[in-house]
């Protein structure tokens, strides 16, 4: 670590490893998109996913990956073009990172919601500690009618992220929850999001939903359909699988007694559409 880092630890309630770890993440998280933001990249592309909701909307949970859209479809985009800004920016807080392209042919779609081939993913790590890195996906050929908005954030200055607005992240997140192909490894951490947005009461946009089904999936679904196979989901699901996926992200793993089969398809009716 350095000076930067150890202050911006200090914002954190650090009790073990896996606390220092995770904030460890965010931080890096946050210089990446510091270096995106200088580099012109929102002008292009929007944040969204789990680690957007974290970092501009409060949600109680630490997120692994960064991802990011292309505001219109772009074969010919090359994310490459924005790796020295986001260099620079790690150099000037005393820190060298290196980012290299993955390749997609070493891990399959749990990695990610629906991995398509035109979805590039990047590793951004410490020269010093290569195990420390960010996964970011860009999808250069997104899924459209979803809405943005600038959001501020102030580490490590203040600048403006172009992001989802709330009822679009939504509507991806409950894509994945309902679609993706989860393997032998459920991802919990949808099922944790999913609670969040229907406490808030964040109304879900079925139109980007439907654009998302449509490029994704191949289908066309009406609510009733989406609602069908969101609880058939919901309820055939081993939960215990569910909690084991998400605790190691959880500030409170408390938060996680009341979860069962029965409660998310008692949320699943509280669901808002817009």
């Amino acid at each position: 670590m350095n000076e930067f880092f150890e202050r911006a630890l200090m914002r954190y309630n650090i009790k073990d490893v896996k606390d220092k770890q995770n904030a460890i993440y965010e931080i890096m998280q946050q210089v990446v998109l510091a270096g995106l933001h200088r580099g012109g990249f929102f002008d292009r592309a929007a944040f969204y996913g789990g680690t957007c909701l974290r970092l501009f909307h409060q949600l109680p949970r630490f997120s692994e990956d960064m991802d990011f859209s292309l505001l219109a479809p772009d074969e010919h985009f090359l994310f490459e073009n924005y790796f020295q800004p986001i260099i620079d920016e790690f150099d000037s807080l005393g820190r060298k990172v290196e980012i290299k392209k993955k390749d997609k042919k070493t891990f399959g779609r749990v990695d990610s919601a629906f991995l398509k081939d035109n979805t590039d993913v990047y590793n951004v790590a410490f020269q010093t500690e290569k195990t420390v890195k960010v996964k970011i996906e860009v999808d250069t050929q997104p899924p459209l009618k979803f809405r943005t908005e600038q959001k501020a954030l102030t580490l490590p200055y203040t600048f403006m992220v172009r992001c989802f607005q709330l009822s679009d992240l939504f509507a991806g997140k409950m894509h994945a929850l309902a679609f993706r192909n989860w393997k032998t490894r459920v991802k919990g951490r949808d099922w944790y999001d999913f609670e969040w947005y229907v406490r808030w009461r964040v109304p879900l946009d079925f139109e980007h939903l439907q654009e998302r089904t449509r490029e994704f999936n191949g289908i066309e679904m009406t609510r009733e359909d989406f609602m069908a196979i969101l609880k058939e989901r919901l309820s055939t699901t081993n939960i215990e699988d569910v909690k084991r996926d998400v605790r190691r992200f959880m500030i409170n793993p408390h938060e996680l007694d009341i979860w069962s089969n029965d409660y998310f398809l008692q949320l699943a009716d509280m669901i808002v559409f817009k």
